[in-house]
């Protein structure tokens, strides 16, 4: 296609338009590999993929609107590309190809309102909305759970990043003003009334994004999987974090090193406090459940050190405020976005004072946005 990609853009009809939404986390961080508990829901900002068949058997050219590039490729030789962007959207082709020869050539446009960067899972997104897209187009009929796994699956093998499933079930299975109690295990979960009045979810933005991200991603891991090695040697029932009590990990302290029994009392831990938060906002005990976002916070800077600076000063910062409740981290780590519950009528004030504070400190500016839960891929 070359550089006429604008006309390319100017001649497209679409046939079939989906939204994907980004998401976020209220609690439960790096558990959803170690078969924890979390607790996300889809958000307001989304991805727009627009569809349409181009009457080939097997030629694809997808145009991104965020890069200004088209990928062009061969339903029959799929095979990873040098460029990340490109191995989300090859992947799901790849699973896609796995279970089904229905899938034909087709065109596709992409314009995202999600900042990459941010941990509010534009990948997922991407994944989801790619292959919720092309099941409708193709009569696919792929239930929505396996659409899920097969974007995790694609992130795993073509893109190299071990997730869980949490970020991809949130993209698909959310509902307008909910939140998904989720156990990864199972996969069983349980649609919750996201209440939070007089507070709203305030999304504070570092604008670092630090390359350890990925990388350390696997190292937690491959960490976790240490600790459940050594265990389930002596406790064959013991699969990952979550068969493991506190009390049975204190029996192989000794035999631990602090690193690896620090990243392990975190996951337990982290499990504990979804499971006390998802009954905490039940409850209507929002204060309750801010204070088990803080102690999120200091539990992933401090025991799975996946914080850095930047997240660390914004946490720092909200705990001075009355009108916060709630803050931590959310996503892989390393940069991207701190989650604030926020009384309704402070957030102007506070705003003006972080962004002023977080420049002074860092010579960064601070972006932010208001969210809400919303529903999961949809047809527009």
């Amino acid at each position: 296609m070359g550089d006429d990609h604008k006309s390319f853009i100017s001649n497209f009809e679409a046939e079939l338009v989906v939204l994907s939404p980004g998401r976020i986390n209220l609690i439960g961080e790096h558990t959803d590999y170690n078969n924890g508990f979390v607790l996300p829901t889809a958000i307001d900002k989304r991805i727009v993929f627009s569809f349409s068949k181009n009457k080939t058997s097997s030629q694809c050219n997808v145009y991104s609107m965020t890069y200004d590039k088209v990928l062009i490729f061969d339903l029959e030789a799929i095979k990873p590309s040098a460029n990340e962007w490109e191995n989300y959207i090859l992947g799901v082709i790849h699973e896609l190809l796995q279970i089904t020869d229905m899938v034909k050539g087709f065109d596709c446009i992409i314009e995202s309102e999600l900042p990459i960067g941010a941990g509010i899972s534009s990948s997922a997104a991407l994944e989801c909305g790619l292959a919720y897209g092309l099941n409708q187009l193709f009569d696919l009929e792929i239930s929505k759970i396996k659409l899920a796994e097969l974007s995790q699956r694609a992130e795993h093998t073509y893109v190299g990043t071990k997730c869980g499933i949490m970020d991809q079930f949130a993209s698909i299975m959310s509902e307008d003003q909910k939140v998904i109690l989720l156990d990864c295990m199972s996969q069983e979960y349980r649609l919750i009334d996201a209440n939070f009045d007089p507070y709203k979810i305030l999304l504070l933005n570092t604008n670092v994004s630090h390359n350890l991200a990925s990388s350390e991603y696997n190292t937690r891991r491959e960490e976790c999987e240490k600790v459940v090695e050594m265990i389930s040697s002596e406790y064959s029932k013991v699969k990952s974090l979550r068969d493991i009590t506190k009390n049975v990990l204190n029996e192989f302290k000794d035999r631990l090193s602090p690193k690896l029994f620090g990243r392990a009392v975190y996951v337990i831990e982290e499990n504990e406090r979804v499971l006390r938060a998802s009954e905490f906002l039940e409850s209507g005990s929002l204060n309750q459940f801010g204070e088990l976002m803080y102690q999120s916070h200091r539990g992933l800077q401090h025991q799975y050190e996946v914080s850095c600076p930047e997240l660390d000063f914004l946490v720092d910062f909200s705990e001075k405020n009355d009108q916060i409740i709630g803050s931590r981290m959310m996503g892989g780590g390393f940069g991207g976005c701190t989650i604030n519950l926020i009384h309704k009528d402070h957030i102007d004030n506070y705003l003006v004072n972080v962004k002023k504070a977080y420049k002074k400190r860092f010579k960064i500016d601070l972006t932010s946005f208001i969210t809400v839960p919303s529903k999961g891929t949809s047809i527009s």
